[in-house]
């Protein structure tokens, strides 16, 4: 994996970096290779590295004591992911990182953002938004668990993942690579609760869903269903 310096303005923390910026963060990297399934690191280690997903796609998961599993967030390639050890000292990762499929990342040391921050002013108000996407993301889906029914937590999911990451097909379908287990970590539910509600959905022909994919065939009535819209 060779990167061009200049890629790095596609992270959105980097966007307004300069050119001598990027190089000094590309040649501080560290280039790693994970295979699907396998951890960039895991829910309590130092947070010595910061992430750049240069190709593939990850999840960010914690953990409760009885083992049970919720997913976070969805990472795309030219994210950024785990930083919080560059804004807050002897920091651990508040989550897992999981590759969804293979993936290629650069790690950026903590201490080189840390420098790097003292006269960037640039860097730092893009690391407070990276945190604040974050905490808004985080709000959002605690007012739905709490509020919402899970049959619109799961279309919400649907959407939210659409937005992010769908690939067009015919007919205006939208293809995502997800299996029902992720989907119901993604919703706060259980694997049977999503397994039922996309059975229903299938039946009713809004939906297609395989072991690792699912194909949403009438986006138009998620979102009525998302947003309990009169039809």
């Amino acid at each position: 994996m060779s990167i061009n310096p200049a890629d790095l303005r596609r992270v959105n923390v980097f966007e307004k970096a300069s050119d001598e910026d990027l190089k000094i963060i590309a040649q501080g990297s560290i280039e790693r290779s994970i295979e699907e399934g396998n951890f960039f690191f895991f829910q309590g280690d130092p947070a010595d590295y910061a992430y750049i997903l240069v190709a593939g796609r990850a999840k960010l998961l914690q953990t409760n004591p009885s083992g049970q599993q919720v997913n976070l967030r969805t990472i795309n390639a030219w994210q950024m992911f785990g930083a919080l050890g560059a804004v807050r000292e002897a920091a651990t990762y508040p989550a897992s990182a999981q590759a969804l499929e293979d993936c290629n990342a650069l790690a950026v040391k903590s201490t080189t953002l840390k420098e790097l921050i003292k006269d960037r002013p640039y860097l730092s108000i893009g690391l407070m938004n990276l945190m604040t996407d974050y905490i808004q993301e985080m709000q959002e889906r605690y007012r739905e668990l709490a509020t919402e029914k899970v049959e619109r937590r799961i279309a919400r999911v649907l959407l939210r993942l659409t937005a992010q990451m769908g690939i067009k097909g015919e007919h205006n379908t939208i293809e995502l690579g997800f299996t029902r287990k992720e989907l119901s970590e993604m919703a706060g539910t259980t694997l049977f609760t999503v397994s039922r509600i996309l059975s229903e959905w299938e039946r009713l022909g809004l939906v297609e869903a395989g072991r690792e994919r699912v194909v949403i065939l009438q986006p138009h009535e998620l979102v009525v269903i998302a947003e309990e819209l009169e039809k």
